[in-house]
């Protein structure tokens, strides 16, 4: 059967096409210059912008060497023979034209004679004459850029990302000269995070940053998802938290609105799974950016009459986040216990889980910050409903994360970052509101206090994170009955004999040091209305770390701290008991007299202005040296020297 005809009309266009085309051929491959630029501008008159085949013949016709001298021309730096001063603007926008045009073949684009042409476009930029043929100039920049490596290179080296921050905050809004701009930007930021290139040009970025914001705050189309991408993908790279200072003194203050603008625009609607994780990553760099108020504020939407309420960011970032936590601990669960051998599951995806994790976490923990903070300050930043639904969002968070916690006891568990994460938000919440999730608490203590990071030979940072809550819990006798039935005080007090050891080396943590010696004296305060663990050997070698924290410290508050656990140690123990045990010395009872006698010293009508503040610290020592002085015969003769 005979292939069917195409309609006459349609065939007589190919002819003229096709006669056309030749034609241009013709003069491009003339010997004068003046045919070559006839044949420039036929181009520009009838050949498509994706007739490829054409494009790639039309360039191999006029050849590069006419191509630069024409850019040159139009620059003031070369001369065609047939130019002259007053055609040289028009030489320069017919250059750039039939340039851009050109780099639609990937291979041209990528070819060292357009690569070497960067840098003359992007000073055609900085010419008035250039207007016209603006949009063509970053069609080509983009082009060359996107093509290969080398090509982004020149456009990086020849001061790609100035030129970006200088114009971009004049273009267009949802223009397709933002669209490039957004586009050049997003392969510099693959550059940059690469390493490939010294980050010399990022204090340009947060310039470019102001722009974008208002096209993710302002647009409701395709290139509100571009911006999405790109500032999440700005904010998530290794050299972001290089850029908070310069984030912070950027002058257009309203960017941080149009981001949570955008932010709330997203997670409001329904988008795909992955777009409202990059919305979460905008948020909790804004958060580290700006503070937990940022997600407290204005929000103006497109085409939205309705005043918003300032408090709806809030609440949408923490449904979303409460969201992502279940999700990815059910999945981080599944592939560590269920998953088969055969399971898809790589280990590289459930990398990419936990630090979707890390991320949620930390908006979380945030949100935890922002309503303590709200609850003790006077005024309404947010009423009471509001408050009311993040407390219940907050709780139903930490029942996930308690679960997951469950899980991992039950199946042996107790080595991770994820199970260290989840430590660490436990205990933030629990610090505030230290009698939530009661019973499971009392469940898990133990465990969590056992929890390794994967860097760990110890637990260490479990106990850490657990410092604020459990010195909560130990200003009462449950709290004291609960760590002492988990056995968590001998965790406290190994964790602040560490604490104490990398101190000595220089690495200062006076808030941990201090948060662990408060438990621990609640601990030791509350001793006779509970069962009190028999247990000197964990004790005696607390004494000997607060030895050695005091030897050579002038800080009162640290010798007052000091002093008054060794005092309520002394109460169940003595001298001879002390001396008697292996891992004791003479030289470190020595140490622990003078502590004692220093602190008492300060003791009398003559005190300090230094020592009032740590009056009750001293009472507590003055009365435990009432009461077993005579056990201490070496301590008394050192008080009484």
């Amino acid at each position: 059967m005979e292939a069917q005809s195409p309609p006459p009309q349609l065939q007589q266009q190919e002819v003229e096409q096709s006669v056309s085309l030749q034609d241009c051929l013709k003069l491009l491959k003339g010997e004068r210059d003046e045919q070559r630029l006839a044949g420039l501008l036929l181009v520009t008159k009838f050949c498509k912008s994706d007739d490829l085949v054409s494009l790639r013949a039309i360039y191999d016709a006029v050849g590069p060497p006419f191509l630069d001298r024409l850019l040159r021309t139009g620059l003031g730096k070369g001369v065609v023979s047939s130019g002259s001063g007053e055609n040289r603007d028009a030489y320069l926008q017919l250059s750039v034209t039939v340039l851009s045009a050109f780099c639609r073949v990937s291979e041209i684009a990528s070819s060292e004679e357009m690569v070497s042409k960067i840098p003359m476009i992007i000073e055609v930029m900085s010419k008035e004459s250039a207007l016209p043929v603006l949009e063509e100039c970053y069609e080509f920049l983009y082009l060359v850029s996107a093509a290969s490596e080398n090509g982004l290179s020149a456009f990086y080296e020849s001061g790609g990302m100035k030129l970006l921050a200088c114009q971009i905050s004049n273009l267009a809004d949802g223009s397709q000269l933002m669209e490039l701009a957004m586009k050049l930007t997003q392969l510099m930021v693959r550059k940059l995070s690469q390493g490939i290139t010294e980050n010399n040009h990022l204090s340009e970025l947060p310039i470019i940053v102001v722009s974008i914001a208002r096209q993710f705050a302002l647009l409701q189309n395709a290139m509100m998802f571009e911006a999405l991408h790109l500032l999440s993908a700005i904010f998530s790279s290794e050299y972001s938290t290089s850029l908070h200072d310069a984030f912070h003194v950027i002058p257009n203050g309203n960017w941080s609105n149009h981001i949570r603008d955008g932010v709330a625009a997203i997670l409001q609607n329904r988008v795909a799974p992955a777009e409202k994780f990059e919305a979460l990553i905008l948020a909790e760099s804004m958060v580290s950016i700006m503070g937990e108020s940022w997600l407290i504020g204005q929000i103006n939407l497109p085409n939205v009459q309705d005043p918003i309420p300032a408090d709806r960011c809030l609440l949408l970032v923490l449904e979303s986040s409460r969201v992502e936590v279940a999700v990815l601990l059910n999945e981080l669960a599944y592939s560590k216990y269920e998953a088969s051998k055969s399971s898809s599951l790589t280990a590289e995806t459930i990398i990419s889980k936990q630090q979707k994790l890390t991320i949620v976490f930390s908006l979380v923990e945030k949100i935890i910050k922002l309503i303590s903070n709200i609850s003790e300050t006077e005024g309404h930043l947010i009423d009471e409903s509001t408050f009311t639904k993040a407390i219940k969002g907050l709780n139903e968070t930490i029942d996930v994360v308690l679960e997951y916690l469950q899980d991992a006891k039950e199946h042996g568990q107790k080595r991770g970052n994820d199970l260290l994460a989840s430590v660490r938000l436990v205990g933030s919440y629990l610090a505030e509101t230290p009698i939530a999730c009661k019973d499971k608490i009392k469940e898990l203590l133990a465990y969590m206090l056992s929890v390794e990071g994967e860097d760990e030979s110890s637990p260490f940072y479990s106990v850490c994170f657990l410092l604020p809550m459990l010195c909560q819990m130990t200003m009462k006798i449950e709290g004291c009955k609960l760590l002492a039935s988990s056995e968590g005080y001998k965790s406290v007090v190994d964790c602040l004999i560490k604490l104490i050891r990398e101190h000595r080396h220089g690495v200062e943590d006076n808030g941990c040091i201090f948060l662990a010696c408060d438990t621990i004296m609640n601990f030791l305060l509350k001793r006779e209305q509970f069962h009190f663990p028999e247990d000197e050997s964990t004790f005696f070698n607390l004494l000997k770390a607060l030895a050695l924290w005091t030897e050579n410290t002038s800080d009162l508050s640290v010798i007052m701290m000091a002093s008054s656990i060794c005092a309520l140690v002394f109460d169940f123990t003595s001298e001879d008991a002390l001396l008697n045990h292996p891992d004791f010395s003479s030289s470190c009872l020595t140490s622990l007299s003078r502590l004692i006698a220093r602190s008492l010293a300060s003791w009398g009508q003559d005190m300090s202005d230094a020592a009032k503040p740590e009056m009750d610290l001293l009472e507590i020592v003055a009365a435990g040296y009432s009461r077993w002085a005579n056990r201490f015969p070496q301590i008394r003769k050192a008080v009484e020297r």
